[in-house]
């Protein structure tokens, strides 16, 4: 039987998105400078999905995951193991505790203006950069700002300020309200090829994320994770290189703006 090119295709793509699972077409950052977009509301008529990831996980701490109980309230042995980990009290445990606890990123769907051929892709941002969204969203002076009518684009001015490890992101709405697309046909076709949230993101089993964790750990510990016994995780099994997990943590926020 030949080999099919096809899944070859699909499981170079998965590996080549990172621990998250995320296909890299369907996120955009922006670059430096100036740039115009569009936030475009789903159907659920809510623009902003936050996840919670955790980090350094996996074979040489350098995966990901999404967390079972922040997302879909399920047992989660890398919340469990953190909470452990905490309770211990000491500062090394505690310090450690907090490489792995859930990390919240924000995400929206955005039409790029002048790459409307790309369509509609997901825009991850920080906490600030929300905020000032959010600000921008419930100002009554612009309505809604998603309206594929006479919604308001978005100028993003984005790059680094004197003194600044990372890049920040300036929102500003435009002046004027304007069309999504210049016919409803197209508005109609961009909208049903809108990437769905759920499929942007692998979603691991609770037994995947525990074995991610046991990896990461280098422990082969039997016992429940996050129990008194097993706060030997953090104890006897070597702690992920901090530079490990700051690289993987600091590489989001360069992808967040």
């Amino acid at each position: 039987m030949a080999i099919d090119l096809e899944k070859m295709r699909e499981k170079y793509n998965k590996l080549k998105g990172g621990g998250s699972g995320g296909d890299n077409d369907l996120f955009w950052k922006p670059q430096e400078g100036t740039q115009m977009i569009r936030i475009v509301t789903p159907q659920n008529g809510d623009p902003f999905r936050d996840l919670y990831f955790h980090y350094g996980l996996g074979e040489g701490s350098r995966s990901s995951a999404l967390c079972p109980k922040r997302n879909y309230n399920e047992k989660c042995p890398v919340c469990e193991f953190a909470n452990g980990l905490w309770e211990d009290g000491d500062t090394e445990s505690q310090n450690m505790a907090k490489d792995y606890f859930a990390k919240m990123r924000v995400f929206a769907p955005v039409l790029v203006r002048g790459e409307e051929d790309k369509g509609i892709r997901l825009w991850g941002f920080s906490k600030t950069a929300y905020e000032n969204l959010l600000n921008i969203v419930l100002d009554p002076e612009y309505g809604d700002i998603t309206d594929t009518e006479a919604g308001t684009d978005l100028r993003i001015d984005y790059g680094k300020k004197s003194g600044q490890a990372f890049p920040t992101t300036d929102i500003r709405p435009a002046r004027k309200a304007t069309p999504l697309m210049d016919s409803e046909e197209e508005t109609m076709k961009l909208l049903e090829a809108m990437p769905n949230f759920e499929d942007a993101f692998e979603r691991k089993s609770v037994d995947e994320v525990k074995t991610l964790l046991e990896q990461a750990l280098g422990s082969d510990a039997t016992a429940e994770t996050g129990s008194k016994e097993t706060t030997h995780y953090g104890k006897t099994a070597t702690k992920p290189a901090d530079s490990k997990v700051s690289d993987i943590d600091d590489a989001f926020n360069e992808l967040l703006a």
